[in-house]
């Protein structure tokens, strides 16, 4: 066979393996197929790639922080004890969530796919044991903490789906650029939810117009298992795609072994060592930075033996998200402390909440929640 210019190939019979005429369909509406075939410009498509991925997985996150608001700030209003904490999430940083939300994305971007999935995977294994660990009837506060720090690890999830998913795609920029755009979409609507609760809540489930902030007054319990659903879909599908990831990597099992092994040793300590600093600490910003720090000096050492230099550069990285994420949820993180109150043993007991609040996670009873607002209205 003979080579001619543009990639076409002739030989004596078109059946043979080697035949091709040129480009296929698919990768002639792709984006590398327009460009030269140049080393930069195939890194160049790759960190855009790697980009788009940053971007989802901050939208993501800013999905699940907005809708967070909404449930801690209905609880404020319906709990006249929670009145300033009620205005903590009031106040209008609009600009603020927008350069968290673009720091988190270039963030995710530059983590790395093996550190995220190392990351995703480590707090997978420890939300599952805080889980089991639960009793029956009971960790409601646990759950809604989880959520507040699954947000980086969300964010690693989320890039890492994406990643093992349009891999090898003739058309996988075009792919990310549609689920941007549909993460995009998502985020602007849920922080509207957000702005438009924060602003008419009150007025509007007093004077009983309007059917969002109605179903909210209603249901606002069973917020946390939607989200307790939706992040569960969420971290399995990461698992499985940062498993690939890592995977990918090894030539022999004799190589995956010498990897996975350790990594379970080191993961199966941290969670050990997490559950102990968590029943003898008061759940606070404080105690999650130590946390955190603790989590990502376990990455770093394991992989210091196991690893490569970049990962361990990841794992800085990995640590400024993780702080980023908890800077971002600090007003969220100080009510999760006053409803969880102490968490050692012979603490007092946190006060009781008004039983129409939905952090009780029950369904208000309609008689009290019109008498509630019917006199807060009158206040106003």
């Amino acid at each position: 066979m003979t080579p001619l210019a543009g990639g076409v190939i002739i030989g004596s019979s078109p059946c043979r393996p080697g035949w091709r005429l040129g480009p296929g369909p698919a990768a002639m509406f792709s984006l590398r197929s327009w460009l030269p075939s140049l080393p930069s410009l195939e890194w160049g498509c790759s960190l855009l790639d790697s980009l788009l991925q940053g971007l989802v997985g901050a939208f993501g996150v800013s999905v699940l922080s907005s809708l967070l608001k909404v449930y801690f700030f209905v609880g404020c209003a319906n709990d006249p004890k929670r009145q300033s904490e009620k205005e903590r999430l009031r106040a209008p940083w609009a600009w603020l969530e927008t350069l968290h939300l673009a720091g988190l994305a270039l963030l995710l971007t530059a983590v790395g796919s093996r550190v995220a999935a190392l990351v995703v995977l480590e707090f997978s294994l420890r939300a599952v044991s805080t889980l089991l660990s639960l009793g029956k009837g009971s960790g409601s506060a646990e759950r809604l903490q989880l959520f507040l720090l699954s947000q980086f690890s969300l964010g690693c999830g989320l890039a890492c789906a994406l990643s093992v998913l349009q891999e090898g795609a003739p058309h996988s920029t075009l792919n990310l650029l549609l689920s941007l755009g549909l993460a995009a979409l998502l985020s602007s609507g849920a922080r509207r939810l957000q702005h438009h609760v924060c602003r008419l809540y009150e007025l509007h489930s007093a004077q009983r117009y309007c059917g969002v902030c109605l179903g909210l007054l209603a249901g606002a319990h069973g917020l946390p298992r939607l989200l307790g659903r939706a992040l569960a879909l969420a971290f399995a599908v990461g698992d499985l795609a940062a498993m690939v990831l890592i995977n990918q990597d090894f030539l022999s099992t004799s190589e995956a072994v010498r990897f996975w092994t350790p990594l379970t040793i080191c993961y199966t300590l941290l969670v050990i060592h997490m559950q102990e600093e968590q029943r003898q600490q008061r759940f606070s910003l404080q105690s999650q930075v130590q946390t955190v720090l603790v989590r990502m000096g376990g990455l770093f050492v394991l992989l210091l033996t196991v690893g490569r230099w970049m990962d361990l550069l990841g794992i800085l990285v990995a640590l400024l998200g993780e702080l980023w994420c908890l800077v971002g949820v600090r007003a969220l993180l100080d009510l999760c402390q006053i409803q969880v109150g102490p968490m050692h043993p012979g603490s007092p007991r946190p006060e009781r909440l008004a039983p129409h609040s939905p952090w009780r996670l029950q369904r208000p009873k309609l008689k009290d929640s019109q008498g509630d607002l019917s006199v807060e209205g009158g206040g106003s």
